[in-house]
């Protein structure tokens, strides 16, 4: 006798529950926050976050949500202003144009003096990077 198969959800795991992954980011977050900008430190630090999310995320730990079968036609308006804001980041950067023409780097800088600021910067960041992690 054939029995039709029952469609279980997975349970989350661990690492997957908001009531564990917003308290460890937070956690990241605070240490990313405490090297300063642009540093080695800083740099090696954002290496290993993204990677060991990277790597989670590649691996079949994390259950995946489905993706969206195509992009709404919104998405191709924000593409737009996106790649303007990419074109003239990547030559200012490249030219060195310094402080004729700086980049949104040099301009969030005085922002990012504040270790409370770039700790929510990182959170922000660790945040959306989780999020693609997990499609």
């Amino acid at each position: 006798m054939d029995h039709p198969r029952e469609l279980t959800a997975e349970a989350p795991r661990a690492w997957d529950r908001p009531v564990v992954t917003v308290p460890m980011l937070i956690c990241l977050a605070l240490v990313g926050g405490q090297f300063p900008s642009f540093s080695a430190q800083a740099n090696l630090f954002t290496l290993g976050t993204g990677g060991a999310l990277i790597w989670v995320g590649l691996s079949n730990r994390v259950p995946r949500r489905p993706a969206p079968a195509r992009l709404p036609s919104g998405a191709l308006w924000w593409l737009l202003p996106v790649t303007v804001f990419g074109v003239f980041e990547g030559a200012t950067f490249v030219l060195n144009a310094g402080d004729e023409f700086p980049t949104f780097s040099r301009l969030a800088d005085p922002l990012l003096e504040d270790h409370l600021v770039r700790s929510a910067a990182w959170f922000a960041w660790l945040a959306a990077f989780w999020g693609l992690v997990r499609r």
